[in-house]
């Protein structure tokens, strides 16, 4: 009998809890470093949101204990990550106490193998000089990639640590993941894990998003403020109810936001369309919280509109479509947004991803391969080359939606090539302005065959906005006059000439 089929045994056997083969794999590559390495020294585990991290860990403590006959500290930065571990250690029969703000001595330590703590709760515990933590041998880091751990690590200076994360790619561009871990191990990617059935494929629509006026923060990603001024304008509103309910309707979906007054503004529209919507930031009591998150469970075809809340310790298999109302430069958040829909729930394998921050352009699909070893090695060669939003916006092309085409059925042409359009004006030695009036004049010409009256048309011109914007882009790039100024001018002046075509028309 081989010695992986003895610990497969000896799991199913010792736990509540079944490891599928990949975890069981892992778990000893995991367990021959720390039989190899010194007691002090630093290990990194990736497995993708939905792997089984949690699951992983508490076989590895479970295991830990009975060999080795020392303690083990488990840090993670959400009291809901805390009784989450919690319980899932219990199942693997580990008698574990969470140490949180009402914990402020340990005299019951020796009747425990196993402790789960916050971050700062620990900190200010083992800061003072009374409280102690003894005979602990591992200390394991649940989403390692977040730099408050760091300063824990001078109390634990003489134990093996283990680093768990989906993403190895620190949350702090200064503090490279690589400073703190000696290595890195690397599980089953996306790919591997969808093609077994571990996790649901993610069907991604992405929709144009002009991102140009976003501005870049000191932590790398995009300032809350400038996205709360691009996402909460009647435009993006508008644009969001739309990709709704082209591809999520009657469908349990999840948006993310950057920004609390984002968030609520799409609460409002949605809440105005006359759908079943609820929104939850950080502001929100643990009462709340739990109402709201109850309610996303029970209700078939809940919209639940949040803030970053959501894009950890939060576990709903149920939900069917992710909506990304904002961009971000965050490799992490974009596959932690994305992997809350990842979960396989019944007979559903798979679910939708809705882009509108051209996020899927930016980082690739979500479940194509990366490459994290090098990632862990060399973040700044990573985080330097992520493509900037202007050159990512001139390869899109736009693609009209299927039901606007056929609202347009009687018009034969509805192509309009800006780049072509203006080679032509230029050989002929005419105006470049002459391009926008040819596209006028053909939008004017699809209202009117499409249209019974001139009320109508004008409210036709409403779902031609996308294609406005994009042509307006297009030109621009070949006039090279990219200020967002005249942008914003030209939108308002093209929209303003194509209701006045209307005139005497009908």
């Amino acid at each position: 009998m081989s010695l992986e089929t003895q610990d497969t045994i000896e799991i199913e056997q010792q736990s509540e809890k079944r490891l599928y083969d990949y975890q069981i794999n892992d778990l000893n590559r995991i367990f021959d470093v720390m039989d190899q390495a010194p007691a002090d020294y630093n290990l990194l585990y990736q497995l993708p949101t939905g792997g089984g991290k949690t699951v992983i860990f508490s076989e590895i403590v479970r295991r830990y204990i009975k060999e080795k006959n020392q303690k083990v500290v488990i840090l993670t930065h959400r009291i809901e990550l805390c009784k989450q571990t919690s319980n899932v250690l219990s199942g693997f029969n580990v008698k574990n106490k969470i140490i949180n703000s009402k914990v402020k001595t340990l005299p019951d330590q020796d009747e425990y193998q196993c402790f789960v703590a916050m971050v700062e709760t620990l900190n200010n515990r083992l800061s003072e000089n009374d409280f102690e933590l003894k005979n602990v041998g591992l200390v394991i880091i649940d989403e390692a990639h977040y730099n408050s751990f760091r300063k824990l690590f001078k109390f634990f200076d003489n134990c093996f640590i283990l680093g768990v994360t989906a993403t190895p790619l620190s949350s702090n561009i200064k503090l490279p993941m690589k400073d703190n871990y000696d290595k890195l191990i690397v599980g089953d990617d996306i790919a591997t894990l969808i093609k077994n059935g571990f996790l649901a494929k993610a069907e991604a629509i992405s929709f144009d998003v002009g991102l140009t006026s976003l501005k870049i923060g000191i932590n790398g990603d995009y300032t809350v403020k400038s996205s709360e001024a691009l996402y909460t304008n009647s435009f993006m509103q508008t644009k969001l109810i739309a990709a709704y309910e082209e591809t999520s309707k009657n469908k349990k979906t999840l948006i993310f936001n950057n920004g609390i007054h984002t968030s609520k503004e799409v609460y409002h529209s949605f809440k105005r369309a006359g759908y079943d919507v609820r929104h939850l930031d950080n502001t929100a009591s643990k009462q709340e919280r739990k109402d709201t998150l109850k309610w996303f469970n029970k209700t078939p075809n809940a919209i639940l509109s949040s803030v970053s809340i959501l894009t950890t310790g939060f576990d709903e298999p149920s939900v069917e479509s992710i909506i990304l109302n904002r961009a971000t430069r965050s490799l992490t958040l974009y596959f932690q947004m994305i992997g809350r829909g990842s979960r396989i729930y019944k007979d559903r394998d798979t679910f939708q991803v809705v882009d509108l921050g051209n996020n899927i352009a930016r980082f690739g699909p979500w479940d194509q391969p990366v490459d994290w070893q090098h990632i862990f090695k060399y973040p700044d060669f990573y985080l330097e080359n992520i493509v900037d939003d202007e050159a990512l916006e001139r390869d899109f092309i736009y693609k009209m939606p299927e039901a606007l085409k056929q609202r347009l059925g009687k018009s034969d042409d509805l192509d309009f090539n800006v780049k072509t359009e203006y080679k032509k004006v230029l050989k002929s030695n005419k105006k470049s302005f002459t391009v926008i009036e040819k596209s006028i004049e053909q939008h004017s010409k699809i209202c009117i065959e499409n249209c019974e009256d001139v009320f109508e048309a004008r409210e036709l011109i409403k779902e031609l906005q996308d294609e406005i914007a994009y042509r307006i882009k297009q030109y621009c790039y070949c006039i090279m006059n990219s200020t967002q100024n005249y942008k914003d001018w030209l939108f308002e002046e093209y929209n303003r000439r194509l209701r006045l075509s209307f005139n005497g028309k009908f």
